[in-house]
């Protein structure tokens, strides 16, 4: 897929898309999206890990995220693009839980700059 002539909030709705039935499995973690040029390249979910006791993992499938909880997380990712000036390298890190029944997230940009790409313009 050209993404070239995407807009990035549009870029964040199909990551959204793509992992919504894996968020319906888990609680709590990190959904990542590394970019380039404007363009999401890789992207995904760190999920905090499963706890065992005696060596044996719990049974019972972990509650993720309900419809109402995606939809509120999807649309503050989405929002949070408006706090992203000027740079085009990086990655955008949704750390998010849920607490008492409500998505409680944080949101953590990291830009990346190139020397090299700076000694072309000097």
């Amino acid at each position: 897929m050209n993404l070239e002539h995407i807009p990035l909030a549009r870029q964040i709705d199909l990551v959204f898309r793509q992992i919504k039935e894996e968020l319906s499995h888990v609680n709590s973690g990190t959904v990542f999206v590394h970019i380039r040029n404007n363009e999401i390249g890789k992207f995904g979910i760190k999920h905090l890990p499963f706890e065992s006791k005696d060596g044996e993992l719990p049974t019972t499938p972990m509650k993720g995220l309900t419809e109402l909880q995606y939809q509120s997380f999807r649309k503050m990712a989405i929002e949070s693009l408006k706090r992203k000036k000027s740079w085009t390298h990086g990655e955008i890190l949704f750390d998010f839980t849920i607490r008492q029944n409500m998505v409680s997230a944080s949101i953590m940009f990291e830009s990346n700059y190139n020397m090299a790409n700076m000694a072309r313009t000097i």
